[in-house]
């Protein structure tokens, strides 16, 4: 990770002799060369892969919208059930697996994902009622410093989330909320158009919340710089990492960031559905000044069930915590998080989505260059795991929905965003390079 936020380039570029991504052949036998190879092809095995109607495995190319499921979440959740059954209220205080302090189990492994610190990352909620609490916080506007800059593709719910914040603080979206969109003509956000609206914004700017990975596109956007550029002109920075967290490397703590929000079901593999994250950096967490909403489970807890109506809340972000979390909805993310433990966390699935994305490249350009458009971006640091293709007849735009139906019709999990293109996305915990072989295959069988 650069200090700018973007993604470093490891060893083994295409073109050198040790990059096997390159010198593979193009066949099945050069995907499954590559397979032979991969230090972490063991991992598929611990998923359920969902099965095509012939029987086989399906090419499941969709985990940034729904991640499989690990083959241990079923352990794992039916431990809490046999604790329920036969322990009932005392499951809360009993034993190590105590649900009172369950979630601190995913503390840690969780901040390393994100690149934060223990005190500064928590599992609770959702999404989205994160991005609220957090705002709560962190939006706070005044005469002469009210606006917040978006993109102008966010995600419907930061959208609405953004704008029902800034009308609830009496402000109008018209005149405080910013957006950012590509150029004209251009698919991805300009990196220095992002900076300079910061920049511009100037004084009048009171909150930057964007995403660390763009849902339509895949862009990774270059977090620190961003971070760096709303501090500059004292405005406070958040992120929406639902795309990123699990899919490329993360230093929040390192390129301090105010807060962040994330969900786990996607590259996470938590379930649909599954507890969210939050991340608030050290030097707010103890800030008595910092306004928040106040639930039960934030106040102190070795005090707690004296049940005192004074809030004395933990000095970790935790304190943003309302409610006792969802012991069977923990159980589940546990049960990823230990893949990723083992699995050495984001650096080897770093240089393996490095090594797809590179593979599948040539694939595309080999057997269907001439009838899709790569949406994503091109250069590796700019891009984590997913693919956004738009299909090409001649010069226009070809039925992508109906290419997608036949796609999904003869095994292929992918999905599609409106207005004209098609997600796919390799992750590198349970993806092989056989199944994009097979993926290439079958695109270009239905084209």
């Amino acid at each position: 990770m650069s200090a700018d936020g973007s993604l470093d380039r490891p060893a083994g570029r295409a073109g050198t002799p040790d990059d096997p991504v390159a010198t593979a052949g193009l066949d099945l036998d050069g995907a499954r060369s590559l397979d032979a190879a991969d230090p972490l092809a063991g991992f598929r095995d611990r998923f359920n892969v969902p099965r095509h109607t012939d029987g086989s495995e399906q090419v499941y190319l969709v985990g940034n919208s729904l991640g499989l499921a690990p083959k241990a979440t079923r352990t794992w959740v039916d431990r809490e059930l046999d604790r329920w059954a036969t322990l009932g209220v005392a499951g809360h205080f009993t034993g190590d697996l105590a649900w009172a302090p369950y979630h601190e189990q995913a503390t840690q492994p969780m901040a390393d994902l994100v690149g934060g610190r223990p005190d500064e990352v928590v599992v609770m909620n959702s999404l989205t009622v994160n991005l609220h609490l957090l705002m709560i916080s962190f939006y706070r506007p005044t005469p002469e410093r009210h606006k917040v800059i978006i993109e102008a593709g966010a995600f419907p719910s930061d959208h609405f989330a953004v704008e029902s914040q800034i009308r609830q603080r009496g402000y109008d979206p018209t005149t405080s909320l910013i957006t950012v969109a590509p150029r004209p003509g251009e698919e991805l956000l300009d990196d220095d158009d992002l900076l300079a609206a910061i920049a511009d914004a100037g004084d009048a700017l009171a909150l930057v919340l964007l995403p660390g990975v763009q849902y339509y596109t895949g862009q990774v956007l270059p977090m620190a710089a961003i971070t760096a550029a709303g501090h500059a002109v004292g405005a406070v920075v958040g992120f929406d990492l639902a795309h990123a967290a699990g899919n490329v490397p993360l230093a929040l703590h390192e390129w301090d960031v105010d807060f962040a929000a994330w969900c786990t079901y996607k590259y996470l593999n938590a379930g649909p559905g599954g507890i969210a994250g939050a991340f608030v950096h050290r030097r707010h967490v103890a800030d008595p000044d910092l306004p928040k909403f106040a639930g039960w489970w934030g106040t102190a807890k070795d005090t707690r069930f004296e049940m005192a109506t004074t809030f004395d809340p933990i000095p970790t972000v935790e304190s943003w915590q309302l409610s006792n979390p969802p012991i069977l909805m923990l159980a589940a993310l546990l049960a990823s998080l230990e893949v990723f433990t083992e699995a050495g966390g984001m650096a080897p699935l770093r240089a393996k989505t490095e090594r797809q994305v590179r593979y599948l490249d040539r694939l595309l350009a080999d057997r269907v260059g001439d009838r899709i458009e790569q949406v994503n971006a091109s250069e590796l640091h700019r891009r984590g795991c997913q693919f956004a293709l738009r299909l090409r007849d001649g010069d226009r735009t070809a039925d992508g929905k109906a290419v997608h139906a036949a796609l999904e019709a003869a095994g292929v999990a992918c999905d599609w965003r409106y207005p004209d293109v098609i997600r796919v996305a390799p992750v590198p915990l349970y993806t092989t390079f056989e199944d994009l072989h097979r993926f290439v295959e079958i695109l270009e069988d239905v084209l």
